[in-house]
């Protein structure tokens, strides 16, 4: 991926992160987008300006340059001005990683319309931003390019107390089908990646722990671990973050030139249950 450029979104930490500094370690330079700022829908701490910071150290230190801004991928303006700025400095655009997105587990009784709405708006209407600013960008190099939209295993199977997330991520495999056949006559592959638990803050909070063991007073990650490994096929409570880099790394690079439309489950077996 030498002297390529990759706009990643949910930059700041976790997932989007790690595919920024894989990316980079990999010759691509990156222009990342993260809110850094509360969401109501979300029933734990969001990233911060220092975490975005942090992402600038690192991509660094991998001798890439970076392009880093807070945005709100649900404000469709501020995402293209964020390209078109990255894309003014480093001149081209290659590849997009929609990543950002939130979770947040309600029972149906208690999810009310503020919840459904951040998480539609950010995890669904986010990506769509994400992808429909990138467009103009991709097809300007006359090369081609490859989008890959962060999903989730509940893309494809419904969870309970997760209806607003299923419905967002069934949406983003949506948009993912569509956009493959509309723009693969542009050389633009489209694809998405279905991670199961991963070990981010996103899943090892305080409120994901009372999900899953509401008789305890204050249950921890240790008691936790057990169930979350019974969700699984292998035996392993969650993924680790470079196993959905590793998925990216494949399929925005060369050895994937051919691969478009794929929902591509990194789920330790989920999903064969």
């Amino acid at each position: 991926m030498s002297d390529k450029v990759a706009f990643i979104t949910g930059a700041a930490r976790g997932q989007g992160r790690n595919h920024a500094v894989r990316l980079a370690a990999e010759g691509a330079d990156i222009i990342a987008l993260d809110l850094c700022a509360p969401v109501g829908g979300a029933p734990y701490p969001m990233a911060e300006p220092d975490d975005l910071d942090e992402t600038v150290r690192l991509v660094e230190a991998q001798g890439r340059q970076i392009c880093a801004r807070q945005a709100d991928v649900r404000d469709s303006a501020a995402v293209a001005a964020v390209l078109a700025e990255g894309t003014a400095e480093f001149g081209r655009l290659d590849i997009v990683v929609a990543n950002a997105g939130i979770a947040g587990s309600f029972p149906v009784d208690d999810l009310t319309d503020e919840i459904w709405k951040d998480m539609i708006d950010i995890n669904l209407t986010g990506v769509w931003n994400t992808v429909k600013a990138s467009v103009p960008h991709l097809r300007a190099t006359g090369r081609g390019g490859a989008v890959v939209l962060t999903s989730s295993v509940a893309g494809l199977k419904g969870l309970p107390n997760n209806a607003h997330y299923a419905a967002a991520k069934h949406g983003v495999l949506g948009i993912m089908r569509s956009l493959a056949n509309e723009l693969g006559p542009d050389g633009i592959r489209v694809n998405a990646v279905l991670p199961t638990n991963v070990d981010t803050t996103m899943l090892l909070n305080d409120a994901i722990y009372r999900l899953f063991l509401p008789d305890e007073s204050d249950p921890t990650r240790d008691q936790v671990e057990p169930i979350m490994r019974g969700m699984h096929v292998l035996d392993i409570p969650y993924v680790e973050v470079d196993d959905v880099s590793n998925a990216i790394v494949f399929l925005t690079g060369e050895q994937a030139r051919y691969v478009t439309g794929v929902a591509m489950p990194i789920d330790a077996g989920v999903l064969v249950k």
